[in-house]
């Protein structure tokens, strides 16, 4: 998923209010921006490090500039908007780049399904049950090379594995995918010390899968790289 409009690098100021960050261009002037993530977005909303923004001239938006990227200066890069996921993820299941995804022709986005819920993708193919495929953005790294999920207590996501558990008694295929939107790390784990009831619908969320993917992130854009993680 390439980003609509090249970004801008940035110097974070503070992020507050979950969705507003102040930040400091290249050329001196102080803006705020969108912070597109409801998270804690632990470790990466520290005042002086360097971010890339998204500028628009829409006129519908209060805000001219959106945050896409802690950018670690380190050749690596944390994806922090919660919305580029299922675009990238989206392209890749087209793609058949999810080897266990890959024989699934349609893909529809946002269907209906459980209790006034929306499963972020359907999967559908003559002779093969549906798939039911919700995804998670991962960018909690508290150990070098090891991602987590959550960053803080997710009763929509403890909801969600409930509703998946339910397609799967069904007959239907259920998948939990987790997209890293880190490229530093290597292995996944969910971090049950921040969210324990997470953790435990996990455990008891009888027939779904887990599925957990890495990202290729750059200023260009984010993509889902196609080699499964850990």
């Amino acid at each position: 998923m390439r980003f609509e409009t090249p970004l801008i690098p940035a110097r974070l100021i503070r992020r507050y209010k979950r969705f507003l960050a102040d930040c400091r261009l290249e050329d001196g002037r102080e803006v705020t921006a969108h912070c597109a993530n409801p998270g804690s977005m632990m470790g990466l909303a520290e005042p002086g490090e360097k971010i890339w923004l998204e500028p628009n001239d829409d006129p519908k938006k209060k805000l001219k500039f959106g945050w896409r990227l802690v950018d670690h200066e380190n050749s690596h890069f944390t994806g922090v908007d919660t919305s580029v996921p299922n675009k990238a993820l989206r392209a890749a299941l087209e793609a058949g780049e999810i080897t266990e995804l890959a024989a699934y022709q349609a893909v529809r986005p946002e269907v209906k399904y459980g209790e006034n819920s929306r499963i972020d993708f359907l999967l559908t193919q003559p002779g093969l049950p549906d798939a039911y495929v919700e995804v998670k953005s991962v960018t909690l790294s508290r150990q070098p090379g090891l991602a987590e999920f959550p960053d803080s207590v997710t009763a929509r996501g403890t909801k969600h594995l409930g509703e998946l558990a339910a397609m799967a008694a069904q007959g239907h295929r259920a998948i939990m995918l987790y997209l890293v939107q880190r490229t530093d790390c290597e292995l996944f784990a969910l971090a049950a010390d921040i969210d324990p009831a997470y953790a435990a619908a996990f455990e008891q969320a009888k027939g779904v899968e887990r599925l957990v993917y890495g990202t290729r992130i750059s200023p260009e854009g984010v993509w889902v790289n196609p080699i499964r993680l850990a």
